[in-house]
């Protein structure tokens, strides 16, 4: 399953199920706090350390199920994976936890065998939850659990989605994938959600955006743990030029809504290129808008005044 895919099933899932408006745009109550700056000081400035064992590893439990985004869990996954302390390799030590040990169709067709179920991983001080489809009850009952003594829990795009619906992120700072910033902002009032973030830290919880934005995240974790040298030759070892886990304000150029132009038609609700010819499609006053999918066209059509409004005070 691709991340367009996803982010258009997941309204199916329980992800992104539309939500009434009551009221919207900056400074907008119901809306929670919504930031359309980026990040903030507890994810620009310098990191809360974090203190790593005196001995053995840090366990990093990855969280899969069907759909989940390769890049969102692998990139996380190479980057704990390549960290050396001392001259010495395994700081961290991953795996993968599902809700059964079935072979779990990951985005584009990947199968993979998981490690432990949620009864059987080990408690882990890292907690990587990437996109993905299953919100069971016993998922989020074991975010619950496993986050009370995990050291920190991030998600990685719409993973941010599982942690709200497990309640990690009530009252807290938060982003997701720049398509979803609407839609978390609505379907949970109570988060801060920031626009243009590369990724958001707040307490033991942090969350980052789509993709890539992962892999900078987990290296802000390593950096917590093992200091910025450690997190710097991490980096410099797999090649990795990114800078974004150094600024969390690097994804700045999603902080505007995305708007059609210049014969490149995106999705009203979430920005996605569309396609004109298949595109679901709504008239009001008298103007056209285009929808990624249906679910889209039907959050619109419910209060168009509101979505319009937020897409002007951006």
């Amino acid at each position: 399953m691709k991340r367009r895919e996803l982010l258009k099933k997941s309204a199916a899932l329980g992800f992104m199920a539309a939500a009434p408006f009551s009221a919207f745009g900056k400074g907008c109550t119901n809306l929670g706090e919504w930031d359309a700056s980026g990040g903030d000081e507890k994810s620009s400035g310098k990191p809360n350390p974090l203190k790593p064992p005196a001995e053995g590893d840090i366990p990093v439990a990855f969280l899969i199920s069907d759909g989940a985004v390769i890049i969102d869990f692998c990139g996380p996954w190479e980057i704990f994976g390549n960290v050396m302390v001392d001259g010495k390799w395994g700081a961290f030590r991953c795996y993968t936890v599902s809700e059964t040990l079935k072979p779990v169709i990951a985005a584009g067709g990947m199968k993979i065998i998981p490690d432990y179920t949620l009864q059987t991983a080990p408690a882990p001080k890292v907690i990587v939850i990437p996109a993905q489809s299953n919100s069971s009850e016993a998922v989020l009952e074991w975010i619950r659990k496993s986050s009370k003594t995990a050291d920190v829990t991030m998600s990685v795009c719409t993973g941010a989605y599982l942690l709200a619906k497990a309640g990690l992120l009530a009252g807290k700072a938060a982003t997701t994938h720049h398509g979803a910033y609407v839609d978390l902002a609505l379907k949970y009032p109570d988060i801060q959600v920031k626009r243009g973030a590369r990724f958001v830290e707040d307490g033991n919880v942090a969350s980052s955006g789509g993709l890539s934005s992962g892999m900078d995240l987990s290296l802000r974790v390593v950096e917590r743990y093992y200091g910025r040298a450690v997190a710097e030759q991490t980096a410099y070892d797999m090649e990795y030029q990114g800078q974004g886990w150094m600024n969390a304000d690097s994804n700045s150029v999603y902080s505007k809504v995305r708007t059609s132009a210049n014969n490149r038609p995106v999705c009203t609700v979430c920005s996605m290129d569309i396609d004109l010819a298949t595109a679901p499609k709504s008239v009001y006053k008298d103007k056209t808008y285009y929808f990624c999918s249906p679910t889209h066209k039907e959050q619109f059509d419910a209060t168009p005044e509101k979505y319009l409004a937020f897409a002007k005070e951006q």
